[in-house]
């Protein structure tokens, strides 16, 4: 059995981060393990902009915000396997973690690590999740999927487009797909507001003239073989389509933007505890989660709007599994569960050790909704530790708070983070 410092799963944006972070705090026996033929992740088929603002303060396509880590990774000596996937992550009696992989090189085999980092990435919500009524014709795909047909392997997928969903990479697609020729029909959308940046409506659809529908779905596909086109309603204020409202729209090509999933089957399977409302691990402040020696970050955690907040998050997560597997413990002190209240979907982390705080300590979260002239308040029994006052919150966009550790030293009560009117 082959034996490791550190074993990060994953070589896109956040595997790569945090290798880097990791190599940098002193970790020397690293390897990434890759299942694609190339490092860098999904980042290899967004060719757009956008990207590397906030980690490199220039605008980058994805291919190359994927290029600068990987070339890093290959300055550091640091190991990567591709065409690598790994089937299981278990704690062994001597505290390490095994790591069952295959691969063309390796075959099937069991690798060992003092800890382990899980950087899987997020996948697209697929149709069969959504129950849309009608065939499955050919001309219906995922955003990502179009994303890579187009971008990756230039295949041409249709001429009248419909995109269902406004997350980000269907605003984006319904860009990719005009320039491409395309007529873009519509975006509808359930919500009564988007689910992607506000750069990416203005850019992507304002832009082009689009029309983005919101409190809107797809109740019917049209087409046996082929499609036809969809059939999209208005919703009520509990989603309900209203049918009177009902309009064909006739297309050859249906996008479904409907949502990402944190790719965490290795991590539930591993008995590691998993948060219901972000599909990712719990962690605590050192984005450890309730296997010890096991860190989770990015995407598979929870979904990102941006890479650089990847980028920056599996960094800690890379820093803090070196940590680990140089001998450093975690103080045995009292740990604090963060609670959610009006407006706060969920938090990262889930819990506070004081103890064991960094001199900051970054809570992240999205809203439910949107809330406007509010204040984001973080407190400990009757003890305030953090208030912020946010002109507007959109679900798409994700908050990051910061507390000092000295606000956080002296706290007896779990911590809640909600919103009040400013």
């Amino acid at each position: 059995m082959e034996n490791f410092d550190i074993i990060i799963i994953g070589g896109g944006p956040a595997g790569m981060a945090a290798a880097v972070s990791a190599k940098k705090a002193g970790a020397e026996n690293i390897v990434i393990l890759e299942r694609d033929k190339v490092l860098g992740g999904i980042l290899n088929q967004c060719i757009h902009g956008g990207f590397g603002l906030h980690t490199f303060g220039e605008e980058l396509t994805g291919p190359e915000y994927a290029e600068r880590y990987a070339d890093m990774v290959r300055d550091m000596d640091i190991p990567y396997e591709l065409e690598t996937m790994v089937l299981d992550v278990a704690p062994k009696p001597d505290g390490c973690k095994a790591v069952t992989v295959i691969s063309p090189t390796r075959g099937v085999c069991e690798l060992s690590a003092k800890a382990v980092v899980l950087a899987m990435g997020c996948r697209e919500r697929p149709r069969g999740a959504l129950g849309i009524a009608g065939f499955r014709p050919k001309g219906v795909y995922t955003a990502g999927t179009a994303q890579k047909l187009v971008n990756l392997e230039g295949v041409h997928i249709g001429r009248e487009v419909v995109i269902l969903g406004s997350g980000d990479i269907g605003l984006i697609m319904a860009r990719r797909m005009t320039l491409e020729g395309a007529h873009v029909a519509a975006v509808a959308e359930l919500m009564p507001y988007s689910s992607g940046l506000k750069r990416n409506i203005v850019q992507c659809l304002d832009d082009y003239g689009i029309p983005l529908l919101l409190s809107h779905t797809v109740i019917d596909i049209k087409g046996k073989d082929k499609l036809e086109g969809v059939v999209i309603a208005q919703v009520d204020e509990n989603r309900v389509p209203i049918k009177e409202t009902a309009k064909l729209y006739p297309c050859d090509t249906l996008l479904l933007s409907c949502g990402l999933i944190p790719e965490n089957e290795l991590t539930s399977a591993a008995g590691i505890r998993i948060d219901r409302r972000t599909n990712g691990a719990m962690v605590n402040e050192s984005l450890e989660t309730s296997i010890e020696g096991v860190f989770s970050c990015g995407n598979v955690l929870h979904v990102h709007d941006l890479v650089d907040f990847v980028s920056e998050e599996s960094a800690r997560a890379g820093e803090n599994a070196a940590k680990y597997a140089l001998g450093a413990k975690r103080e045995k002190c009292e740990s604090f569960d963060i609670e959610t209240g009006n407006g706060v979907r969920y938090t990262v982390p889930v819990s506070i050790s004081p103890g064991n705080a960094d001199e900051l300590t970054h809570i992240r979260f999205r809203v439910g909704d949107v809330y406007k002239n509010v204040s984001v308040v973080v407190k400990s029994g009757e003890t305030e530790l953090v208030r912020r006052k946010s002109r507007i919150l959109v679900p798409s966009e994700m908050v990051d708070l910061l507390i000092k550790k000295d606000k956080l030293q002296g706290i007896s009560e779990n911590i809640k983070v909600y919103l009040e009117e400013a």
